[in-house]
């Protein structure tokens, strides 16, 4: 059985994401910044799926309580086919399609286009992590100086 959107009690930030993205005309639940993910995570209330190629969690960095389901693969970030049916089966004891699942990749791009497929395979919690693990490229080609994950000092590991 399937519980619907509307009869869940979301976390506040969790709604004024769904509200942004309702007026936004995002095809997803929503984006939330890096820190309210983390206190999402810490706090219980969604699960965090890192969407990178699994080369980027090695050489680059990882948050170590997220989950793997690569977006796409390998040095050209080839798109995975089975990313919809991987992402059910990694959030199944998390509630499925039913879990809220925060994505995040580099910068926040490729999150949103693995949002969007999830969310039009019916999962109906899945959010954008807006700035990703790195955040936005800058004018000197550099990432982390303004935004990301690692720029607000979260958790992470490297291998």
């Amino acid at each position: 059985m399937s519980v619907e959107v509307e009869d869940l009690v979301l976390p506040e930030a969790l709604e004024k994401a769904r509200a942004h993205a309702a007026e936004a005309g995002w095809p997803y639940a929503g984006g939330v910044t890096p820190p309210v993910a983390w206190q999402l995570v810490q706090e219980g209330k969604a699960v965090l799926v890192d969407v990178r190629s699994g080369e980027e969690r090695k050489f680059v960095g990882h948050v170590s309580e997220s989950l793997h389901v690569a977006w796409a693969t390998g040095t050209a970030l080839t798109r995975n086919p089975r990313f919809v049916r991987e992402l059910e089966a990694k959030l199944a004891k998390d509630g499925g399609k039913d879990a809220v699942a925060l994505l995040l990749c580099r910068s926040g791009k490729r999150s949103a286009l693995a949002a969007e497929a999830a969310a039009k395979a019916g999962f109906s919690q899945v959010y954008n992590v807006l700035e990703g693990f790195e955040g936005e490229i800058d004018g000197q080609q550099h990432r982390g100086g303004s935004d990301g994950w690692r720029f607000h000092g979260l958790p992470w590991v490297q291998d």
